[in-house]
């Protein structure tokens, strides 16, 4: 692995997001306590919870092993990939405990837990998301860790190259389909001339994903504009800006954004602009429409590979970064935003 590119990527990261919440102990989708009754689906699928434990059935050894979970920050798709994540290891069998962590948003608290985790001396370590999965590899180069909801892990320093990692560090990437989501962009929003491509300038993965949006959307012969947030709360005054400059919105499966989504949501579509988004949870939130992954099985999929590492002798340094099949992927349509924005989908059904 390379240590020092960790270093720098880590203290890179290290301005981004959103205000600090306390981090502790958490329910298996990663959620907070008084977030429970919103996520209690999430917080059944892992079974016999006890504040940050659950455990499955045991397999035939009866050995338990320790599993850490850091998730960077609560909204749909990444508690999707937890949920995802937990339901692999339950169908395997495998006997563990769980202790899940959720650093609601905040690199320095990422870096804590990350740190937590590493001392607690665990079997293996979900991190679920880039800055998650940053702080995690700076912190261990000797305990597995699995990634999932990243990008493109590579570009991010997390491993030598996504088909032979070469350190400690694997997992699944939740690269989406960009041109084919501007292409859906195109298509529901023939006239569309303008484009605005909304992201945290904080996050590689978004970084990554949006110019692969400017080379699509130039394609389809628009033009491109990029509206960046800092953190959490510049999304508002963001999204109102770009109100008669662009004519659609575009935003890729960035963290921040997609945490925020109902304020997105609220001042655009109160302003016309339709949102085409990255992934399925945005669409739920207030945005238009999506051809996106499925998160769910992408954190089943990153499940299957710590069952490999735990109980089959998995080399987790020759084990490449796995990725969802098209076959995956699914249109997703806010009915009632069309309706508000009077955009005729029913072609896309």
């Amino acid at each position: 692995m390379k240590k020092s590119a960790k270093v720098l990527s880590l203290v890179l990261a290290g301005a981004m997001m959103l205000s600090l919440t306390a981090c502790g102990s958490k329910s298996a989708d990663g959620t907070t306590a008084a977030d429970a009754a919103s996520s209690a689906d999430t917080a059944a699928a892992a079974e016999k919870t006890g504040g940050a434990e659950s455990s499955a059935e045991k397999t035939a050894d009866g050995k338990q092993f320790k599993i850490g979970v850091l998730q960077l920050v609560q909204h749909a798709a990444l508690d999707a990939a937890n949920k995802g994540f937990i339901k692999a290891l339950d169908d395997a069998g495998l006997n563990y405990s769980v202790d899940q962590q959720n650093a609601s948003g905040d690199q320095p608290t990422c870096q804590t837990i990350a740190s937590k985790l590493v001392n607690d001396g665990d079997d293996l370590i979900l991190a679920i998301a880039t800055p998650a999965a940053q702080a995690v590899a700076g912190a261990t180069s000797d305990i597995p860790v699995l990634i999932t909801a990243v990008t493109d892990p590579a570009s991010s320093d997390l491993v030598e190259s996504n088909e032979t990692p070469g350190g400690n560090v694997s997992g699944t990437s939740d690269l989406t389909p960009v041109k084919e989501q501007i292409s859906l962009l195109k298509h529901v929003l023939p006239e569309a001339k303008t484009v605005g491509i909304l992201y945290c300038s904080a996050e590689s993965n978004s970084e990554i994903q949006a110019k692969m949006a400017r080379e699509a959307i130039e394609a389809e012969g628009m033009t491109a504009v990029d509206y960046t947030v800092s953190n959490s709360n510049e999304i508002q005054t963001v999204v109102t800006s770009m109100v008669g400059k662009v004519n659609a919105i575009y935003a890729p499966t960035d963290n921040t954004i997609a945490a925020g989504m109902a304020t997105v949501a609220m001042v655009a579509n109160e302003n016309g602009l339709p949102t085409i988004c990255g992934e399925e949870g945005m669409v739920k939130a207030g945005g238009l429409a999506t051809y996106g992954i499925d998160y769910y099985e992408l954190g089943y999929l990153t499940g299957q590979q710590a069952v490999k590492i735990l109980t089959e002798g998995g080399d987790i340094s020759k084990m490449p970064i796995e990725y969802l099949p098209a076959e995956k992927c699914k249109l997703t349509v806010n009915e009632e935003t069309a309706k508000a924005l009077g955009i005729d989908v029913s072609g896309l059904k």
